[in-house]
C-alpha cells in the first residue's frame, strides 16, 4: 500500500469530522480507546480531555498513547500515531487556550452559532490541553493506489501467508483486487 505524503498527512488530519481513536492505560494494565475531537495546527495534534474523563487519569498517571485516525471512503486513508503525549496547559487554564478550543470544537459541530452554544454550554466542564508532537512519535500511513500506482498488493508484504493465492498475486505483479 502506499504511504502518505507529508502534504497528503497534512491535508488529511485538516479535514473536518475525523475522529482521532486515543488508546491509553488505565490503572489494572487494560487498553482503553476513546474517540476523541482533535485539531492539527503546527504539528501536532491538539485534544483537550476533560478532568473527570478516565483517559485524562490515564494521561497523568502515564502519557504513552496510541491512536488511529481513518476514513470509511475510498482513498481508505489512515494513520496511527504511537508516541508520549504532552500536557501544554492544565486543568484550571482552560482560559488561556479557549480560542484553539474553539477551533476543535468548529471541526466537529460546522454552524458557528452551534459550535459557539456548545462551548458556551460547557464552560464548566473543567479540561487540559494536551498534544501530541507527530515529530516525536511513529507515525504509520497507508491509502489506497491511485492512478497508476502499483495495486499489486493490498496489504504490506509481510502479512502475506507464503504460497497463498494474495502472495502469488503480489509476487507475480497481478492486480489484486478488493474483497477477495
Amino acid at each position: 500500500m502506499p504511504k502518505m505524503s507529508t502534504n497528503e498527512i497534512d491535508g488529511f488530519l485538516s479535514e473536518p469530522s475525523h475522529l482521532m481513536r486515543l488508546a491509553t492505560v488505565d490503572e489494572d494494565g487494560s487498553p482503553r480507546v476513546v474517540p476523541v475531537w482533535f485539531v492539527h495546527r503546527d504539528g501536532c495534534l491538539w485534544f483537550t480531555p476533560r478532568e473527570r474523563s478516565a483517559y485524562f487519569l490515564n494521561l497523568c498517571r502515564d502519557p504513552r498513547v496510541g491512536a488511529s485516525i481513518d476514513e470509511e471512503a475510498q482513498l481508505y486513508r489512515r494513520i496511527t500515531i504511537q508516541g508520549v503525549a504532552e500536557v501544554a496547559f492544565a486543568v484550571g487554564d482552560d482560559d488561556r487556550w479557549r480560542d484553539l478550543y474553539r477551533g476543535i470544537v468548529l471541526r466537529y459541530i460546522t454552524l458557528t452559532e452551534a459550535a459557539e452554544s456548545y462551548v458556551q454550554e460547557t464552560l464548566d466542564q473543567r479540561r487540559s490541553l494536551w498534544r501530541l508532537l507527530l515529530g516525536s512519535c511513529k507515525v504509520t500511513t497507508w491509502r489506497d493506489p491511485v492512478g497508476d500506482e502499483d495495486r499489486s498488493g493490498i496489504w504490506a508484504a509481510r502479512y502475506y501467508a507464503e504460497g497463498s493465492k494474495l502472495a502469488s498475486a503480489r509476487e507475480g505483479g497481478c492486480p489484486v483486487r478488493r474483497g477477495i
